[in-house]
């Protein structure tokens, strides 16, 4: 039962890397040739994208848990917090992406398939891969509160930034266009999202480990 689990483990692991890999640097490489700006400028902008920076996390943690398989001790990218914040970041982009942005543009070609892997079918791949494999057990209520600071310093570091450059990855946070109240707005919601997605995750985790735990029968 283990072996065919471990296998199975693996198969997602593999899955994530080699698609992630893929969508990151072909989305890089279509960022840079797509864009009449400088490169240096393109890459910014790219990792500027709260999909990017998530997915990499994500990509990043299925690389290193595949290489380091076999690991018995604990490590920073395979703590149950990590692997849960990483799945709340991921389902959002998945979320947001579907619900708002997908109506916002027509991708084609080979945009289309990056698109979809990065909105889809990684964050998918990721929820599925924290629901079924994922260490749960020492999960709290506190962390989502901690898991907070990510999207807090992203909007924030947008906003300096886009003050200065003029460019806001997402138009729920475009200055230039809806102004800062509304800016202000949005975030608030937006965190509130990331809060209340971040408290269900903990609540599954919790279920899912009590069902895991067996019940000691007093006699």
């Amino acid at each position: 039962m283990n072996e065919n689990r471990d296998k199975a483990n693996k198969l997602f692991l593999i899955a994530g890397f080699f698609t992630g890999w893929f969508a990151l640097i072909t989305q890089l490489y279509l960022t840079i040739v797509n864009n009449q700006i400088p490169a240096i400028e393109s890459i910014i902008r790219y990792f500027s994208y709260f999909t990017v920076q998530t997915n990499v996390m994500a990509v990043l943690c299925f690389t290193f848990l595949l290489l380091n398989f076999n690991q018995k001790e604990e490590a920073f990218y395979s703590k149950p917090k990590i692997l849960a914040a990483i799945a709340v970041y991921i389902s959002i982009v998945g979320i947001v992406y579907n619900l708002i942005l997908r109506f916002t543009w027509q991708p084609k070609g080979l945009q289309l398939v990056v698109d979809e892997l990065l909105h889809v079918f990684i964050p998918f791949l990721f929820l599925l891969y924290w629901l079924i494999f994922a260490p749960k057990k020492t999960l709290k209520w506190v962390n989502a509160f901690e898991w907070l600071m990510y999207p807090f310093a992203y909007l924030v570091l947008v906003l300096l930034s886009g003050s200065i450059s003029g460019f806001y990855p997402y138009p729920f946070i475009d200055v230039n266009t809806i102004g800062y109240n509304k800016v202000i707005l949005n975030s608030f919601y937006l965190l509130i999202v990331f809060l209340v997605l971040s408290l269900i995750f903990i609540w599954v985790g919790k279920l899912i480990t009590n069902k895991k735990t067996p019940v000691t029968k007093v006699k």
